[in-house]
C-alpha cells in the first residue's frame, strides 16, 4: 500500500514526499480510509507509529476539499491534546503536512501569554491545537468559537478522558455541534475509556494494532533494585558508563527533577529539567537544548512522557516508577521509536515493588532484574498483592490513584441510567473530582 493509493490529496501527497514518506505504517493504512469514509474512529497503537499522520491527513484532506462555511473564519477541526509539548508537536507536524494547503494551523496552551494566541484567534484558524485548560479560557472570554467544528480529536485520548479532565471536557463538547465526526486515539485504550468514549461519539468503529497497551518489540526492559537512598549515585554510574548516550530520566515530582538534574551536573553530566512549573519557554529551550545533544541528560516528570518525539533516543530511564502503570507505556515510548531499538531502564526500591507489579500486569511479562554490584537493596523485592505500593485494581481497572471512585448510593427503584449505544466495530490491524475543569492537568 501507499499514501496514493489511500486517495489522498495532490498537496498532501506533495508534502508527505518531501518529507520522505513512503509507505503508510500499520495504523496508517487502517485508520485513514475509515476516517476519510466520515466514521467516528477509535484508533489505538503503540507510540512512535504514526498516529499523528493517521488522524491528521484524513483530516486536512477533508477541510481542503470540502467548501468552508460562510461567515467569519472559524476553526472547523480542533484537536484536543493533554499536554503543552505535544500539542506543539501535533500543530508543527499539522503544519508540515499541510504546506501546500491554504489551510492555518495554530496551538494554544497553558504557560504562554494569551496576546498572540488572541490575534491569531481574530485573524482566523481552521485547525485548532489547544490543551483543555487554554481552551476553557478563551471559550469563557468569548475569544474562541466552536459552532463551525466539523471534525474532533483527542489525542492521547486515555489521558483526554480519565476522571480529571473530564468536566473540562464535557464543557468543551457542550460548544461543538453534534453533527461533527470525531477520532479519538491513543496507545492505550481501557474497556472504561471506550464506555465514556461511546457517550459521545457515533457508531465508531475501531482500529487496534497489536495489543492494548503492549509497548514496541524493539525496546528491551530491566530493573536494578536498589535501595532508595542510593538511586543517585548508581543512575550516576550508569551515566557515566555510556558516556554517548542521551539518556531521558523520569522522575515523580517538579522539586525532585529540579534537584535531581542539579545533582547531575555537579557529577560532571550536562543536564536539564522540564516539568509543570517551568515557563513554556524554558520548556522549549530545554529540549531544544536537549535536542541539539547540549545537554545529555533530560531530567522530567510525566510532562514529558507524552507528545517527545527524540529520534534515535537509545535510553530512558525511570528514576521513580510512576504512580499510574500506565504511564510507564508512554515514558519508554520515548526510545524505540520508528523501527529503532531502545533500552528502558528502572531504578526500583523495595518500596516501589507493588508498583513494579502494575507494570507486569500491563506488559504481561515479566521484566527482567539484575542487581549491579555494590547496589544491592538492603531488603528483597517482595512481588505479592501484600507487596509496598501495592493496590488492589478497582471495578475500573488498575488505575492507582486515578481510579474513579464508586458510584454514589442510588435508593432502591431507581436503576442506573442506559446507554443505548452499539460497541465499536473491530478492526484488526497486523503486526507492526471537581466541579470545573482542571487547568492544564499534565503540566506537573
Amino acid at each position: 500500500m501507499t499514501f496514493e493509493s489511500l486517495g489522498l490529496a495532490p498537496a498532501l501527497l506533495r508534502a508527505l514526499s518531501e518529507q520522505n514518506y513512503a509507505t503508510p505504517t500499520p495504523i496508517q493504512a487502517e485508520a485513514i480510509p475509515l476516517a476519510m469514509a466520515g466514521h467516528d474512529l477509535l484508533g489505538g497503537a503503540q507510540t512512535g507509529t504514526g498516529k499523528t499522520a493517521a488522524f491528521g491527513l484524513p483530516l486536512l484532506h477533508r477541510l481542503a476539499t470540502a467548501a468552508p462555511q460562510g461567515g467569519p473564519r472559524k476553526p472547523r477541526a480542533l484537536i484536543l491534546a493533554p499536554t503543552r509539548e505535544l500539542a506543539l508537536q501535533v500543530s508543527d507536524s499539522l503544519r508540515g503536512y499541510a504546506k501546500y494547503l491554504r489551510l492555518n494551523v495554530h496551538a494554544i496552551y497553558g504557560g504562554a501569554g494569551m496576546g498572540p494566541q488572541l490575534d491569531a484567534l481574530r485573524r482566523g484558524v481552521d485547525v485548532l491545537v489547544a490543551t483543555p485548560g487554554r481552551l476553557i479560557d478563551h471559550l469563557e472570554r468569548g475569544s474562541a468559537k466552536l459552532d463551525a467544528v466539523e471534525l474532533l480529536v483527542m489525542d492521547e485520548a486515555d489521558r483526554m478522558l480519565d476522571m480529571g479532565f473530564l468536566p473540562a471536557i464535557k464543557r468543551i463538547l457542550g460548544r461543538l455541534p453534534a453533527s461533527r465526526q470525531t477520532l479519538l486515539f491513543s496507545a492505550t485504550f481501557e474497556a472504561q475509556i471506550k464506555q465514556l468514549a461511546l457517550e459521545f461519539m457515533r457508531a465508531p468503529q475501531q482500529v487496534q494494532i497489536a495489543a492494548n497497551n503492549i509497548v514496541a518489540d524493539a525496546i528491551s526492559h530491566r530493573v536494578h533494585p536498589v535501595d532508595g537512598g542510593r538511586k543517585r549515585d548508581l543512575l550516576i554510574q550508569i551515566l557515566a558508563s555510556r558516556p554517548n548516550d542521551q539518556v531521558i530520566v523520569f522522575g515523580r515530582t517538579k522539586h525532585g527533577c529540579n534537584r535531581l538534574a542539579e545533582q547531575l551536573e555537579d557529577a560532571g553530566l550536562k543536564s536539564v529539567a522540564i516539568h509543570g512549573n517551568k515557563s513554556q519557554a524554558q520548556r522549549q529551550k530545554a529540549l531544544r537544548d536537549f535536542k541539539a545533544n547540549k545537554a545529555r541528560v533530560l531530567v522530567a516528570t510525566d510532562v514529558a512522557a507524552r507528545g517527545l518525539d527524540i529520534p534515535s533516543l537509545p535510553l530512558v530511564i525511570n528514576f521513580d516508577l510512576p504512580m499510574v502503570a500506565e504511564d510507564y507505556v508512554h515514558r519508554i515510548g520515548r526510545t524505540g521509536r520508528n523501527g529503532a531499538t531502545g533500552e528502558a531502564l528502572s531504578l526500583v526500591s523495595p518500596d516501589e515493588a507493588g508498583l513494579l507489579r502494575q507494570i507486569q500486569r500491563i506488559l504481561k511479562d515479566d521484566i527482567e532484574m539484575v542487581s549491579v554490584a555494590g547496589f544491592e537493596p538492603t531488603r528483597p523485592l517482595r512481588m505479592g498483592s501484600d507487596a509496598p505500593g501495592a493496590r488492589r485494581p478497582g471495578p475500573g481497572g488498575n488505575r492507582g490513584n486515578n481510579a474513579p471512585r464508586k458510584p454514589a448510593h442510588r435508593p432502591h427503584g431507581k436503576p442506573a441510567p442506559r446507554h443505548a449505544h452499539a460497541g465499536p466495530k473491530q478492526h484488526r490491524g497486523g503486526g507492526n473530582g471537581p466541579s470545573g475543569p482542571r487547568r492544564d492537568r499534565s503540566a506537573g
